[in-house]
C-alpha cells in the first residue's frame, strides 16, 4: 500500500497490488490535498492515511475502516504539514504533525472514541519532520526536529506522562528523521545532520 502526492493535479492518490497488479486512485481530489501523506495498516488490514490540506491549511485524515472511505480533519491555523502515521494493537490511530501556525509538535489520536488533538512541545519553533512509533505496550514514540535550535528531539509517553529530551544538538541536526522501536521497546532513530551533510 503507499500514498503519495499528485503534483500534476494536487491530489492524494492510493495505490495497491491487493490484486496481483499495481492499481492506483484518487482518494482526495478537493483542492490541492495529499501532501506529506503517512500510510499504515491495522490488523484487518484497513488503511489510514494522514496528509495536508495545502489550500486550507489543515490535517486531514482518511480511513476505510467503517467499511467505506470516511475523512476527517483539524482545522486551526496552518496545521498537519509533515504528518506521521501508527496503528497500534488495538487498531487505534496515533498521528504526529507539525502545527506552523505555532510552530509547535501536535499529536492526535483516537484512544478515547472520537479523534482528540493534543500539544506535545511548544518550546520555540519545534515539531518539523515527526515520526511517530508504537511500543509494545502500545506508548508514543515521536522524533522531531527542532528549528529553533537546530536539534533533534525525542518526546514519548512511556512513563505515563509526555518526556521531552534532546537527542542530539552538535551542529544543525535532527531534519527529515525516521524512528522505530525494536522487540524491547529500545529506540531506533535516523536522521540528517545539515552542519556536516551526513
Amino acid at each position: 500500500y503507499i500514498s503519495y502526492y499528485n503534483w500534476s493535479t494536487g491530489d492524494l492518490n492510493y495505490a495497491t497490488n491487493v490484486s496481483g497488479a499495481w492499481v492506483a486512485y484518487i482518494k482526495d481530489s478537493t483542492g490541492d490535498v495529499g501532501m506529506y501523506s503517512s500510510i499504515a495498516i491495522d490488523s484487518t488490514n484497513k488503511i489510514h492515511i494522514s496528509y495536508y490540506d495545502a489550500t486550507n491549511g489543515d490535517l486531514k485524515y482518511t480511513t476505510n475502516a467503517p467499511g467505506f472511505w470516511q475523512t476527517q480533519y483539524f482545522s486551526a491555523g496552518d496545521i498537519g504539514n509533515v504528518s506521521s502515521i501508527a496503528i497500534d494493537s488495538n487498531n487505534k490511530v496515533h498521528i504526529s504533525y507539525y502545527d506552523a501556525t505555532n510552530g509547535n509538535l501536535e499529536y492526535a489520536t483516537n484512544v478515547s472514541g472520537s479523534l482528540l488533538s493534543y500539544t506535545i512541545d511548544s518550546t520555540g519553533d519545534v515539531g518539523w519532520d515527526t515520526s511517530i512509533a508504537l511500543d509494545s505496550n502500545n506508548k508514543v514514540h515521536i522524533s522531531y526536529y527542532d528549528l529553533t535550535n537546530g536539534n533533534l528531539k525525542y518526546a514519548t509517553n512511556s512513563s505515563g506522562s509526555w518526556v521531552l529530551s534532546t537527542v542530539d544538538s552538535a551542529g544543525d541536526v535532527g531534519g527529515y528523521s525516521s524512528i522505530a522501536v525494536d522487540s524491547t521497546n529500545k529506540i531506533h532513530i535516523s536522521y540528517y545532520d545539515a552542519t556536516n551533510g551526513d
